[in-house]
């Protein structure tokens, strides 16, 4: 049996080639999966790791844009209307 292999998000970050930040901002937002494997899971300080599995997933769907759920429609601006014209 082979052991899954984990990641931290620094260690996510260097494989995909960004800021250990923004790995810990598409945690937050849903887009990675990861697990929070600290004692205490509701603390200040979360402990993340990311499966190598979710990560290959997470990079299919950076690379393909297809296979995300569509976004909202974007609501359409009115047409601009003439400003009141309070000076002559």
């Amino acid at each position: 049996m082979v052991a899954e292999r984990y990641f931290t998000p620094p260690q996510a970050a260097d494989i995909i080639g960004a800021n250990a930040d923004k790995v810990i901002g598409w945690i937050h937002s849903g887009e990675l999966v990861a697990s929070n494997v600290a004692a205490n899971p509701n603390g200040e300080r979360p402990r993340w790791r990311i499966s190598e599995d979710e990560l290959a997933k997470f990079l299919f769907r950076r690379q393909h844009p297809a296979s995300t759920l569509p976004d909202k429609p974007r609501r359409k601006r009115r047409a601009a209307t003439a400003a009141p014209q309070y000076f002559a």
